[in-house]
C-alpha cells in the first residue's frame, strides 16, 4: 500500500505539470488567434479605407475629365462661331480708307464718290432661320471628335492622346501617386493582313481598342500610337493589376479573332516625364516579345 500511494504521490506534480502545459499551450494558441483576428481586421480596415480613397480618387477624376470635356466644348463652340464671323465677314464689302487725316468719311466718299457708289454692308436675312442649338451642338461634338479620335479604331491619336496621358500623370501626382502606362502591340497583324486581308486587320484593330476600353476604366486614355501599338495609362492601381487586365484583354482578343496582344509595362516612379515613361514600357515590350 505504501508503494502504491508512493507511486501516486509521485505521479501527480507530473500530471499537474502536464496539465499546465497545456493549458499554456491553450493560451498561446488562443492569443495567436485573437492576433490573427487583430490583423485581419486591421486589413479588411485598411482595404476598405484603400477602397474609399480609390473610389475618391476615381470620382475626382471624372470630375476634372468632365469638365475638361465641357472646356473643349465651349472651345469648339467659340471656335465655330468665330469661324462663322469670320465667313461673314470676308462677305462684307471692304469700305476703301481714304487719305488724308483730319476729313470725315462722309467728306472722303464726296472726293471719291458718293455714298450710293459704296454698296452696304451685307447683313443677314431677316427671314434667315437659325440653326437648331440642338443640331448645332451636336454636329460640333462630331466634328470634335473627328478631330481627336482615330478614325478607325475611335481610340485618341496619337498628339491628342499625349495630351490626355500628360493630364493623367498630373491627376496621379496630386493623388496617390500611382500611374502605369503600358504599351500595347498587336501579335501577328501583318499575317492577318497578308492572309485574309487588310479589312481582317482592321477588325483586329477596333476589336482591340473596344476590349481595351471594356477592361478599363471610362477615364483610362487609350491611345493608338501606331499602326498596330496603342498606349494607355491607368492610374491609382498597382503594375500587377494593370497586368491582369491586360491578360483578359489579350485572352479576349485571342477568342475574338484569333490573334493577341504583347505588353510592356512601366510604373512611374519619381517625377518621370511621358516621353521617359513610353521609353521605359516600349523597352519592355520589346523584352517580353523576345522572351516568347
Amino acid at each position: 500500500m505504501k508503494g502504491k500511494k508512493g507511486r501516486k504521490a509521485a505521479a501527480s506534480p507530473k500530471r499537474s505539470q502536464r496539465k499546465a502545459e497545456l493549458a499554456e499551450r491553450e493560451r498561446a494558441v488562443e492569443a495567436r488567434e485573437r492576433a490573427a483576428g487583430e490583423r485581419a481586421a486591421v486589413a479588411e480596415a485598411r482595404e476598405r479605407a484603400a477602397e474609399i480613397r480609390d473610389r475618391a480618387s476615381n470620382e475626382r477624376d471624372a470630375l476634372a475629365n468632365e469638365r475638361d470635356r465641357r472646356a473643349a466644348e465651349r472651345d469648339a463652340l467659340a471656335n465655330e462661331r468665330d469661324r462663322h464671323a469670320t465667313e461673314r465677314d470676308g462677305r462684307r464689302p471692304i469700305v476703301p480708307v481714304v487719305a488724308g487725316a483730319g476729313h470725315s468719311d462722309r467728306s472722303g466718299l464726296a472726293r471719291n464718290g458718293t455714298a450710293s457708289d459704296v454698296p452696304a454692308p451685307e447683313l443677314p436675312a431677316a427671314d434667315e432661320p437659325a440653326e437648331d442649338p440642338a443640331l448645332e451642338r451636336a454636329r460640333l461634338e462630331a466634328q470634335l471628335q473627328r478631330a481627336h479620335l482615330d478614325g478607325l479604331t475611335g481610340a485618341y491619336r496619337r498628339e491628342v492622346g499625349r495630351l490626355a496621358l500628360r493630364n493623367e500623370i498630373e491627376r496621379a501626382r496630386r493623388g496617390d501617386g500611382r500611374f502605369v502606362l503600358a504599351f500595347v502591340d498587336v501579335d501577328g497583324l501583318k499575317g492577318v493582313n497578308d492572309r485574309d486581308g487588310h479589312a481582317a486587320g482592321d477588325k483586329v484593330l477596333r476589336t482591340l481598342a473596344a476590349t481595351m476600353r471594356a477592361n478599363l476604366r471610362s477615364y483610362d486614355p487609350v491611345v493608338r500610337y501606331g499602326g498596330d501599338e496603342f498606349v494607355c495609362g491607368v492610374s491609382s492601381v498597382e503594375a500587377d493589376e494593370v497586368r491582369h487586365r491586360l491578360n483578359v484583354i489579350d485572352q479576349s482578343l485571342r477568342n475574338a479573332t484569333g490573334v493577341g496582344v504583347t505588353a510592356g509595362l512601366a510604373a512611374m516612379t519619381g517625377n518621370e516625364t511621358l516621353e521617359e515613361l513610353t521609353e521605359r514600357a516600349d523597352a519592355a515590350l520589346l523584352e517580353a516579345k523576345r522572351s516568347r
